[in-house]
């Protein structure tokens, strides 16, 4: 009998270097990892956690992850933010978190791993509602985003609220369908957010049953038509959580993908 691909939202993690505040509240933190060896300087990863924008997914899940890309070089920060179903998460809050989040975290990190970290733009890994945050950030600061890699991201809100994702999710984030809050569609869904600056990977799973393939394959269709440095990268006999677990058949290719946003220039 095969795993259960949703086993790596509980496997334990090494616990974080660090974790920093960058606002009041207890969710608005980071933490903190450390890059092992003794490598040259690498531009800080901000890995932005998924889970429908729900209260109940917090960034703990992404630990295994971050611990291995930090054990591959990379100075890892794990962002938290206001989720739906808590005070001040959903709109506006869960979004303005995400931006404070990624403009404040480059200099929280330079003081706590000032030796290892490049002095560019930070990287932003954004799984499912995390790849939609992290398209967002990149569009609404294209200057403090070096690059954007989109691990099945929610990346057309409209559609996700038409297919009812999760059974409400998008509704829950935004007070509303498309037809009842079109100004908040209009500043929140990629494919209303284009032209988007930053070099951009969207990498997708076949077989994933919790956000459709074919959400990414229209957006990056519609953004590449207008202009934008983005790629799809579609893996065949893949699921919606094998691109967050070490050791998945995925994870080389998350790894290649993220080694592209800084090294192929």
């Amino acid at each position: 009998m095969p795993s259960d691909p949703r086993a790596v939202l509980t496997r334990p993690a090494p616990e974080p270097d660090v974790t920093v505040a960058y606002g009041e509240h207890p969710d608005q933190i980071a933490d903190l990892r450390r890059p092992a060896g003794s490598g040259p300087p690498r531009p800080l990863v901000v890995v932005v956690h998924g889970g429908f924008w729900r209260a109940e997914y917090d960034r703990r899940h992404t630990g295994p992850l971050a611990s291995a890309l930090a054990a591959l070089g990379y100075p890892v920060a794990q962002l938290e933010y206001r989720r739906t179903g808590q005070p001040g998460g959903g709109w506006p809050g869960t979004l303005t978190d995400v931006l404070a989040g990624v403009s404040a975290l480059p200099r929280l990190a330079e003081a706590a791993l000032s030796d290892r970290i490049a002095s560019t733009p930070p990287l932003l890994l954004g799984h499912s509602a995390g790849g939609h945050l992290a398209l967002y950030a990149a569009a609404h600061a294209p200057g403090a985003v070096g690059g954007v890699l989109a691990l099945a991201p929610v990346a057309d809100l409209a559609e996700a609220y038409r297919l009812d994702l999760d059974a409400g999710a998008v509704a829950a984030l935004l007070g509303g369908g498309p037809a009842d809050v079109p100004e908040r569609y209009a500043t929140t869904d990629p494919r209303s957010l284009v032209p988007l600056r930053p070099r951009t990977v969207v990498m997708h799973g076949t077989l994933d049953q919790q956000v459709p393939i074919d959400l990414s394959r229209s957006y990056v269709t519609s953004t590449r038509a207008k202009g934008a440095d983005i790629r799809l990268i579609e893996l065949p006999d893949c699921e919606h959580f094998g691109l967050i677990a070490p050791g998945s058949s995925a994870w080389p290719e998350v790894t290649a993908a993220l080694r592209s946003l800084h090294e192929d220039h």
